[in-house]
């Protein structure tokens, strides 16, 4: 499949981003560079990361760049620990066998969301393995792309698996996520998510790997006790995938999986994370929202190239807004971000 035909909008002239706009994070890059790919669209962004308490390029930034360039045999500049200013020039993008390692707790998931939605219309199927860190704050958990996202994708006619081979907690890292994808046969399918369903489950489970069981049992406790109905378990990875401790909560709805995830951290108590989690869920669901605005923020990059589609969201980010004005540079698309009445959830659409 042409990729650069399908998706092209404009001549190939080179978008110029300005990492500091609006949240000013890694997800304008990211995003930048996947649709770099997919539009066959060079650019070039300056004061990369230029909010955050370590401006550049980290090690996950960078692996995530170093993935693309090799998928799409991209020319690159600038691709250095610490830079903030980068050019990327994509070429074809091309399936095949491919194996990235971060080096560090860096997340797996956000070098995976970079460079799967190029892999979906590659020449040939692929095969992904990437390994750092697959539980850590800051990033979407391995959880949330395989129960939440991942599904979704799928009903847009997106043909991938996801695996969870070994996890990886900060600081250590050490985790491995594979994934493999087939191209799809064809444009991808409109996503209209505006309603949830009715709720079928909440079931959490407390991760512990090289911690003492007992540290999952009170965060499970203090989430039963502040949201009723929570089927809660404990998973001890003993020592080999440690030390690290998550909290994950599956909220299953007829149409959507929502995962939330507290992370354990010294000097944070049990108690803390397992209300920090309650109070995300009950947020979610006391609100008429299809989505919560972690998983809005993931939907908006396939519904974009699918030219259609609108969901709910319990609130718009930062995060969220910044990454609908970067897709809008590189997509003959716009959006329209509207609040659904007073207290209600905001309906973003593809227009």
């Amino acid at each position: 499949m042409n990729t650069q035909l399908q998706f092209q909008s404009q001549p190939a002239t080179c978008i110029e981003l300005d990492g500091a706009q609006g949240e000013g994070g890694g997800q304008i890059l990211r995003t930048a560079l996947t649709l770099s790919m997919l539009t066959g669209t060079p650019f070039q962004i300056d004061n990369i990361r230029a909010k955050r308490s370590k401006p550049g390029l980290l090690r996950q930034h960078l692996t995530a760049v170093q993935a693309a360039k090799e998928i799409s045999g991209a020319t690159v500049e600038g691709a250095e620990a610490g830079s903030q200013t980068l050019r990327f020039t994509p070429g074809a993008i091309r399936g095949g066998d491919y194996r990235f390692a971060i080096g560090t707790a860096g997340s797996c998931t956000l070098v995976l969301q970079t460079i799967l939605p190029a892999l979906w219309f590659a020449d040939a199927p692929s095969t992904v393995s990437v390994s750092g860190g697959t539980h850590n704050r800051a990033a979407p958990p391995v959880d949330f792309l395989i129960r939440a996202w991942l599904p979704l994708v799928a009903r847009m006619g997106v043909t991938q698996t996801l695996a969870l081979k070994r996890h990886g907690f900060y600081p250590a890292g050490g985790g491995e996520v594979q994934a493999t994808i087939t191209p799809c046969a064809g444009p991808l399918r409109a996503l209209h998510l505006t309603e949830r369903g009715a709720q079928q489950a909440l079931r959490a489970e407390g991760i512990v790997a090289g911690v003492r069981g007992g540290v999952a049992r009170r965060e499970l406790d203090m989430l039963g006790r502040l949201v009723p109905g929570v089927d809660g378990t404990v998973r001890d990875l003993g020592n080999a995938e440690g030390p690290g401790n998550a909290l994950v909560l599956d909220i299953v709805h007829e149409h959507v999986t929502e995962v939330l995830t507290g992370f354990g951290e010294r000097g944070v108590t049990a108690e803390t994370i397992g209300k920090d989690v309650a109070h995300a869920a009950l947020r979610y669901l006391q609100s008429a929202a299809a989505v919560d605005e972690y998983l809005a923020d993931q939907l908006v990059l396939p519904m974009a190239l699918a030219g259609a589609g609108s969901l709910t969201a319990v609130a718009t980010s930062s995060h969220l807004l910044t990454n609908l004005s970067v897709i809008e540079k590189f997509l003959p698309v716009a959006f329209d971000v509207e609040t659904v009445g007073p207290g209600a959830p905001v309906l973003v659409r593809v227009l």
